[in-house]
């Protein structure tokens, strides 16, 4: 009895060890309430972007500067009110993410969220898959991805724009928090 009682807690303690823990050394955003996950890696290939976002939130809308530098290493984030105040500085690399609230505005997203929402724009589908949870869908089409959970249900919708040989991201629709951000791409010259 108690070789029995051994072996089985042997195998579920291996079992436990086979499972994949969550990565809690990534920052985690929401996908709609009550679905959490673990954003990707930060490295990525764009040298340097400079978006203008606007939100739009229950009939009301607001703008913010964002600009983005991301590489192998470290993504760095600011934003700005369409002014030019400075409201938020967000870094993610291995560390986790270091964020710096200067100015706080309640209607505002958290900076963590609009991280999440312009990676989820750009990272390939491949590195969002790995941390949906299980029955969620991301497709890619050549001007529009969607998000959609265990139940079929479109989440997010982002739609793109061709230029050249790059597509860009000009529309995120969350469904789920029921906001829209439209994003203008800035030329940096």
């Amino acid at each position: 009895m108690m070789r029995a009682a051994l072996i089985l807690l042997t195998s579920l303690l291996l079992s436990a060890c086979a499972q994949q823990a969550p990565d809690n050394s990534r920052p985690t955003a929401w996908l709609k309430p009550g679905v959490q996950i673990t954003l990707p890696p930060p490295g990525i290939q764009p040298a340097f972007q400079q978006q203008l976002l606007t939100g739009q939130v229950k009939g009301r809308s607001q703008s913010l500067l964002i600009l983005l530098s991301a590489d192998q290493q470290q993504i760095k984030l600011a934003g700005l009110s369409s002014v030019g105040i400075r409201l938020f500085i967000l870094r993610y690399d291995g560390q986790g993410i270091h964020t710096e609230q200067l100015m706080p505005l309640p209607q505002l997203s958290p900076a963590s969220q609009v991280l999440a929402d312009i990676m989820l724009s750009y990272w390939p589908t491949e590195a969002w898959r790995k941390q949906l949870p299980p029955g969620w869908t991301l497709q890619d089409q050549p001007l529009k991805r969607q998000l959609r959970d265990a139940d079929n249900q479109l989440v997010t919708e982002i739609d793109y724009l061709q230029r050249g040989n790059q597509r860009q991201p000009i529309a995120i629709q969350q469904h789920a928090f029921g906001y829209l951000i439209r994003i203008q791409h800035l030329d940096a010259s």
